[in-house]
């Protein structure tokens, strides 16, 4: 059956501004606590920073190379411009729509107020912000000119900048230009003395009110904050690159300098102003935007760290112990007796640390083998590799320079580590390396024995707080010798005749996705019931999306969660009519990637890291691997059904490409899947037999969110 019709796909951009449509959907939401909200906000504008960055300056250089190619959807480049313009000035005017009229009123009605204007400040306040600005400020900043003389100033990519014109005091009508930087090395918001409640202003506000002592010889006429998005995206040929990581470097470097692609400006701005930044900047008028408010909402998140609102703000959750692991007993000996799954942040990521802590100090361990794709800044597992290392241990690391926005963190880690003794190794020429797997290797008394453990999630210990991820102990025989040729395919050139359990990308995991598919259909083809259930980040691969619609017209039921990008039409009378698709945003970040197949009754499950995109099929390092305890295989689907039970933060994809919440009417039960995983992991840990007993769940008689739930 073949499926060559654009009409039969979304776009993979504009279904990602979808995505961030409902993620601002969570700030508009009068049920969610106020400083909550301030944090979605947040985060639509930390996304589309990085979208613009990297998925937009994608489309522009193919629109200047000439590219015309249409993707599956049927749009070339620049119709995909087109339209993202379009929905990008739609969705900043409903950020600050939502910001000004939503969120500032609460604030107020709650006793914070964000100073909007310096003229609006009290002679104390006035007074306060003046000594700041002498005292804290005016020593960092760095006022540039432009003039015959000095060319325009490099502006570096995302900075918040202040632009002024000026006139000499001498008596010359010609205006001149400066402009300077908002020090990123100082607070954006500062608290300030107020007679009720909580005031804070913003940084460029202060600079505005005494941009003059900045230009003693000139009166300033007038002065507004700009912010402009640069080209971020780079390619390495690297069959041409002597070295790697000096080559990494340079290009961090150039990030900051790329073509300017987005200009953010007051909506009152000077004429002139403009004029002068538009002009320089080399930027069009479709890609300018008037801001009614301040520029980058990403300070939101600060407000959300003030102290002293936690009535504001969704209980705070603990993960708790893993169900089935004790602390205090060996956990070598722990995984020995059976295979042991993590959910985080449900359950705690502490395990995982402690895995590698263990084995960096055991003295019968020989050697850690491990990837890593993004760590933490202070990473305790980067610690326990160097410590192995210095302790005569073999340690092979695989840092992978290559994770957008983390090459220089990555950068630092890699050189650490080497300095401590560790064998690192800096990614695959032309691959991204973005499986999570740790293998240890130990010695004992019935000979050599491999311990691993296998992820959905990065090895940082930051986010695994806020993302929710599952993981595998084991000492599985065969899963062992899987780990030990993976690291043998990644630290030389050596491949497996088979593998036992797991399965690779970029040479065989979609096969074994369309084998997994192609069974349920000869299944559904007999008449037996078939069910596939998917969980994962973005669904965009023609060929797996081609191969689902054939599944759903041999009758497969097939239920997807995907957080973010979709390409698949769901609901199509004679295409996809058998298929779901919902998204589930929450307080935590949705990322586990789980894979069910119902087989006639005989369910397979496998979880990994890999999303059905073709750069993770293609052009990645990539692992799933089975679960096959039948309790952990309980647990998994358990989770699964959970979610496709969620009435409260599901989004529904429709037919013609929008989100729905779920309908509720005429349901008392609200169904929450992540209070409902925080509620149940709180009562394994407070079981004294964690390992036994069924899983149920307790829906909600309401919205409101219960304390003791978290």
């Amino acid at each position: 059956m073949e499926m060559p019709i654009s009409e039969n796909y979304f776009n993979r951009e504009l279904s990602w501004m979808q995505f961030n449509n409902r993620v601002l959907s969570e700030a508009r939401d009068k049920n969610i606590p106020l400083f909550e909200r301030l944090k979605f906000l947040s985060i639509t504008a930390s996304n589309l920073d990085e979208f613009v960055m990297i998925r937009v300056a994608s489309l522009k250089d193919m629109v200047s190379a000439g590219y015309e190619k249409k993707d599956i959807a049927g749009m070339t480049p620049s119709i995909q411009l087109d339209k993202i313009n379009e929905l990008e000035h739609e969705l900043v005017s409903l950020q600050y729509s939502t910001l000004n009229h939503i969120l500032i009123p609460h604030l107020a009605q709650n006793d914070i107020n964000i100073v909007s204007d310096f003229n609006k400040l009290n002679d104390k306040q006035k007074e306060f912000v003046d000594k700041y600005f002498e005292n804290e400020v005016y020593p960092v900043l760095t006022p540039m000119a432009f003039d015959s003389s000095r060319p325009f100033p490099l502006i570096r990519n995302k900075t918040l900048n202040i632009a002024s014109l000026l006139q000499r005091k001498n008596g010359d009508k010609e205006l001149d230009f400066a402009t300077v930087q908002v020090p990123s090395v100082l607070p954006r918001i500062i608290q300030i003395p107020s007679e009720k409640g909580t005031t804070v202003i913003l940084l460029e506000q202060i600079i505005e009110k005494n941009i003059q002592k900045l230009y003693l010889n000139y009166n300033v006429i007038t002065s507004y904050p700009y912010r402009i998005m640069r080209n971020a995206d780079f390619e390495i040929d690297e069959e041409d690159v002597a070295d790697l990581l000096q080559e990494i470097q340079k290009q961090i470097k150039k990030r900051q300098w790329g073509e300017a692609i987005k200009l953010e400006v007051e909506e009152k701005i000077d004429k002139r102003l403009l004029k002068m930044l538009k002009k320089n900047l080399k930027i069009e008028d479709k890609d300018i935007y008037y801001i009614n408010g301040p520029l980058d909402l990403t300070f939101l998140m600060k407000v959300y760290s003030i102290d002293g609102f936690d009535q504001l703000k969704s209980p705070k959750y603990m993960p708790q112990s893993v169900c089935g692991l004790n602390c205090d007993e060996d956990i070598f000996t722990q995984i020995k007796e059976g295979d042991i799954l993590l959910h985080h942040p449900y359950e705690s990521f502490e395990p995982v640390v402690d895995f590698i802590r263990k084995a960096a100090n055991d003295p019968q361990v020989l050697a850690i083998k491990q990837t890593l794709y993004r760590v933490s800044g202070h990473s305790l597992i980067i610690a326990s590799l160097a410590e192995a290392a210095e302790r005569g241990k073999q340690v092979t690391v695989l840092v992978e320079l290559k994770a957008r926005f983390d090459e220089e963190n990555n950068i630092i880690w890699a050189k650490k580590l080497e300095k401590a003794g560790c064998h690192v190794i800096y990614g695959l020429m032309g691959l991204k390396t973005h499986c999570k797997i740790t293998l240890v290797v130990r010695r004992e008394e019935d000979g050599i024995k491999r311990y691993v453990h296998l992820g959905t999630g990065n090895y940082n210990d930051s986010t695994a707080k806020l993302y929710t991820d599952l993981g595998l102990l084991t000492c599985a025989n065969q899963i062992g010798e899987d780990a030990t040729a993976v690291f043998n395919m990644i630290s030389g050139y050596s491949e497996p005749l088979k593998w036992n359990k797991l399965s690779l990308a970029p040479i065989w995991l979609r096969d074994k996705f369309l084998y997994l598919i192609d069974r349920e259909i000869k299944i559904a083809t007999e008449g037996k019931s078939a069910h596939i259930i998917i969980k994962m980040n973005s669904l965009s691969d023609k060929r797996l999306i081609d191969e689902l619609y054939k599944a759903s017209c041999a009758g497969v039921k097939i239920d997807l969660i995907v957080r973010g990008i979709c390409c698949l039409i769901p609901g199509v009378i004679g295409l996809s009519e058998n298929i779901t698709v919902r998204s589930i945003i929450g307080n935590f970040l949705e990322h586990a990637r789980m894979f069910y197949f119902e087989n006639g009754g005989y369910d397979d499950i496998y979880l990994g890291s890999a999303d059905w995109m073709p750069r993770n099929l293609d052009k990645r390092v990539e692992i799933i691997f089975p679960v096959e305890d039948q309790n952990l295989k309980k647990e998994v689907l358990h989770i699964l059904e959970i979610q496709l039970s969620d009435n409260e933060k599901s989004h529904i994809l429709q037919t013609d490409g929008s989100y729905e919440k779920v309908d509720r009417r005429g349901r008392k039960e609200v169904i929450n899947a992540q209070e409902i995983f925080c509620a149940e992991a709180i009562a394994r840990n407070n079981s004294d037999d964690k390992r036994k007993g069924t899983r149920r769940f307790i829906p909600r008689e309401n919205a409101k969110i219960k304390e003791q739930n978290f």
